[in-house]
Order: C-alpha cells, then sequence, then structure tokens
C-alpha cells in the first residue's frame, strides 16, 4: 500500500483554547505502532478526538482524517479514546476487517491495559463494580444521558508504585500519588475516570471528573497539566488467522515528565 506524503493538518481550526501539546502533535505524523493488509494501530495524541461528532467543532482536525490523509488509505473506525486521553486505538482498513475487530471487542476478546497517575494513595489491586450511565457523547441530548438506564461497568486497577512529596495541598502538609495500572472489563463512557473519582482517587489532569484543587496544585509545581491517562497495551487474537496480537506504547512525554517529577519521592 502506498503511504502519501504528509502534511500538517491546518492547526488554525483547532479550538482557540487547545494546549499547545496539542497543535505540536499535529506537526509530526502519527505514530503506527502495527499496521496489515486488514487494520493499523496508531498512538493518539492526547486532546485529539478520534472522529467527528457533537462534541467536536466543524473545522476541527480529528485522527480519523488526519491518519487517512497520512496513509493515503480510507479508515473504519472500531473503538475510541475520548479527546485527553492518549494512546493505542485501532481502525480497520476494510470494512471486513473492522466488523471482526468490532467483534473481538463485543464479545470482550480484546484486552486493554491503561496506566494512570492519580490522587492518594492506593496500597492493594481490588476491581470497582459500579454500573455507570450513558454520556452525552452516547446519547442525542445531555438530558438523555442523565436519564438513561445504568449499564454494567467493571475496572481492574493494581499499583505499581506511590508517592509521597513535600508539597502542601489544602490542609495537608505533603501530596501523596499513586501510579496505576488499569484494566477496564467494559466500555463505558469516561469509565476509568468516573470510577476511579468514585474511588476518591481521582486521575491527575481530569477536569471534568477530577479534583480540580489538586490539578491546579499539580500543574504549579510540576508544569503538567494534561490528564495523565495512556491506552499502553492491546491484547487480542487477529481477526483473521487468530495469531495472539500484543501492542504496545509507552506512556507519552507528559506522563513521563510527571513521573520524573516525583521519582525521588517513591514509596519503597
Amino acid at each position: 500500500m502506498d503511504s502519501a506524503p504528509f502534511e500538517r493538518p491546518p492547526t488554525d481550526q483547532l479550538p482557540d483554547d487547545a494546549d499547545d501539546f496539542i497543535r505540536d502533535a499535529l506537526t509530526r505524523p502519527i505514530e503506527i505502532v502495527h499496521q496489515d493488509e486488514h487494520l493499523i494501530a496508531v498512538f493518539k495524541p492526547a486532546g485529539l478526538m478520534v472522529h467527528r461528532g457533537p462534541m467536536s467543532g466543524p473545522d476541527e482536525p480529528v485522527l480519523l482524517q488526519t491518519l487517512r490523509d497520512q496513509i493515503g488509505a480510507y479508515l473504519y473506525p472500531v473503538h475510541r479514546l475520548d479527546r485527553p486521553t492518549a494512546g493505542l486505538i485501532l481502525f480497520g482498513l476494510t470494512s471486513e476487517g473492522a466488523k471482526r475487530l468490532g467483534d473481538l471487542f463485543e464479545t470482550r476478546q480484546v484486552r486493554k491495559t491503561y496506566e494512570a497517575l492519580v490522587r492518594g494513595w492506593v496500597t492493594e489491586s481490588g476491581e470497582i463494580d459500579r454500573p455507570l450511565r450513558s454520556g452525552p457523547e452516547d446519547q442525542a441530548t445531555t438530558q438523555e444521558a442523565s436519564d438513561g438506564p445504568e449499564r454494567a461497568a467493571v475496572t481492574r486497577y493494581r499499583p505499581r508504585r506511590r508517592f509521597e512529596t513535600p508539597w502542601p495541598i489544602g490542609e495537608f502538609p505533603t501530596s501523596r500519588f499513586t501510579h496505576l495500572e488499569l484494566e477496564p472489563l467494559t466500555g463505558r463512557w469516561h469509565q476509568l475516570r468516573r470510577h476511579l473519582n468514585h474511588l476518591a482517587h481521582p486521575i491527575l489532569g481530569d477536569h471534568r471528573h477530577g479534583d480540580h484543587r489538586w490539578n491546579q496544585a499539580f500543574f504549579a509545581t510540576t508544569g503538567v497539566y494534561r490528564m495523565l491517562l495512556t491506552a499502553v497495551r492491546l491484547e487480542f487474537p487477529h481477526p483473521f488467522d487468530g495469531r495472539p496480537m500484543r501492542l504496545e506504547v509507552g506512556r507519552g512525554t507528559e506522563s513521563d515528565a510527571a513521573l520524573a517529577k516525583l521519582e525521588p519521592f517513591a514509596v519503597v
């Protein structure tokens, strides 16, 4: 398959309040993690929507069109990541490939792993089993979303490292953080963000479901503002030949920068 030369999308069409890192991300080609005749896996930069919808601006660049122009091929959406979430995402390169990938997601044969930095200490692994209502991106109106039925939602979590810094926030003389590994067993709107907020461990930089005071304090101390949630791994049987697929990416520059700031304060 021939690839068309990469052309930078018109960043002047981004929303006026778009962060500089979004504009910077769009000056480089989208990172391709895997590509074959049936599917493509790429790293989605934080801040970039996967495809157009009710929440996107009419002329806002989105991943679907940006990647399509980059590789010179039609793409079929299969799943999505929230706008502020970075990480691995799959597209079908044929309609049959997209259908088979969709079937794998529907039958929960795709194992998804995320990494996040959250407020407070999480000392043990666990599972959040808490039903969630659909969100406005899944419904015609926000009213329908708030009144809609709850659907099963399950998230597993495992702490990787804990940190305690000498940075006072509010009445606390120190600040505690945990680097978590997350596995959503279902795919609800903002599931990880809402579940962790319910657990009283909101994701740092989540400006919708998180803790505004902690977000601002963390930014003032570290210079990191974006939401620290990345889809780092996808595991699934290839939809055509069944071979095991394990695709992985790094956390991204912002998450790496945040963890580097916290490293001196790691708790053994």
